[in-house]
């Protein structure tokens, strides 16, 4: 037998706690009750039964809903039972709804490891360090396009490095403040885009927040080094102590790869008969396998590491002693001295790629074979250079000019008189 009273504060004030939770009904609406717990504590309850099942649902606690108020909010629950809705099934789903570290989570673990690793731990970075925190725990359905504009427009802005607003040690150089990231800002809407895209297919909500993000415009760096500049590159890497390091870059310049696949190049892939270098599909940002001839100068440099490095190690740039069995991973320092000696500041690695398309224009070569030099799996990307043809283009216009050049007409005039001398004047009167 229930205990059905009409609750008052007086009354809910003075229940006495008992061993065992214990509840007093509401006389005036049906389910809303009082529960006094063991500790002393207390709580207004809703019971209802729906679709045969007995459910209970907590108001709230007491003295922070008064009797009132805990009796307005019961009355309003009974209408939606009667009207056939579950109020705690809408609790429970809300609960249990997926949230944004739930969808990076799945999105890592069932996307991400397709992708290339540096293509995937670069996602795994932007996710958990420039969206997350601004994200939290927020629910997937309730992100808004508005919130995805709000956090690009923050990596737009970039950031000092470290993040951390307070060191926990006082930095004897103070940090260079955040220069725009325009171009990264970009990257993180087109992966948001696509985790928003899976969310819609993983039936976490039903539209795509990212689909329309604003892009930011893009300056792309054009940095081609002229012949006195490669020549100062060279000297400097000649009197480089660390000739690994120097090898690297060299083998940039002559075969225009990219930094990575040089890096994780093996001996197994050169072929020094037909000088010809097979990346594999995983060292390649295509992901697939690219075949290209190389010069005999990289052919030669090829036969230098292969009595450089120890016996066995299959590695074209081993790592240091610690990591031998791994290519090397760090070049940067290096890098930044050489770029000193050579008077080269500014200049990436990534400009000798540019560098080395640029030469191949120069020579005479079309945009369809330096894209397949270089690797390019759509015509667009090599389309950057089609401006350093104009040279070649602008002479041949000049030739074709110079040959239809309309030029002077000479006039022939009758030859002037000649000058009678007194010496002619007498042989012509003795004939």
């Amino acid at each position: 037998m229930r205990n059905r009273e009409r609750l008052t504060e007086k009354l809910v004030r003075a229940a006495e706690p008992r061993s065992k939770a214990w509840q007093i009904f509401d006389s005036d609406v049906l389910g809303l009750s009082i529960c006094i717990y063991p500790s002393g504590g207390r709580s207004f309850m809703f019971d209802y039964r729906t679709a045969g099942r007995q459910r209970r649902l907590t108001i709230g606690r007491w003295p922070e809903w008064n009797v009132t108020a805990a009796r307005e909010r019961a009355k309003a629950l009974r209408r939606d039972v009667d009207g056939g809705l579950d109020p705690l099934a809408e609790r429970e789903e809300i609960r249990e709804a997926p949230r944004f570290p739930d969808l990076v989570a799945r999105y890592l673990r069932e996307h991400a490891t397709h992708l290339a690793p540096r293509n995937a731990a670069d996602q795994a970075s932007m996710l958990h360090k420039l969206i997350m925190p601004h994200w939290k725990h927020r629910l997937v359905a309730e992100i808004e396009p508005a919130d995805v504009e709000r956090v690009l427009n923050l990596i737009a802005e970039g950031r000092s490095r470290p993040a951390k607003k307070k060191p926990k040690t006082t930095r004897r150089i103070p940090l260079k403040p955040p220069k725009p990231t325009p171009v990264r800002a970009n990257r993180a809407g087109e992966m948001l885009r696509r985790v928003f895209n899976l969310a819609i297919a993983w039936r976490m909500r039903s539209d795509n927040p990212a689909v329309g993000f604003r892009r930011r415009v893009e300056t792309e760096r054009e940095r081609f080094l002229d012949m006195e500049e490669i020549a100062r590159l060279s000297e400097a890497l000649g009197a480089a102590e660390d000739q690994r390091g120097a090898s690297i870059i060299r083998m940039c310049m002559l075969t225009g790869a990219r930094l990575g696949e040089v890096r994780t190049a093996r001996f197994e892939h050169f072929d020094l008969e037909r000088n010809t270098w097979v990346k594999p599909a995983a060292n390649t940002k295509q992901r697939r396998i690219h075949r290209v001839p190389i010069s005999a100068e990289t052919a030669a440099l090829v036969r230098t590491r292969l009595s450089a490095v120890p016996v066995g190690c299959n590695w074209l740039f081993p790592g240091d002693v610690s990591d031998k069995d791994q290519p090397v991973q760090e070049i940067r320092r290096f890098w930044k001295g050489i770029q000193d000696q050579a008077g080269l500041p500014g200049v990436r690695v990534h400009d000798l790629r540019h560098t080395f398309a640029s030469l191949l224009v120069s020579g005479g070569a079309s945009l369809e074979m330096i894209g397949k030099l270089l690797g390019h799996s759509q015509s667009s990307t090599t389309m950057r250079y089609a401006h350093l043809m104009d040279s070649p283009l602008r002479a041949g216009v000049d030739a074709v000019a110079d040959m239809m050049r309309i030029r002077p007409r000479l006039v022939h005039s009758a030859p002037p008189a000649e000058e009678v001398t007194p010496q002619r004047a007498a042989s012509a009167g003795s004939g």
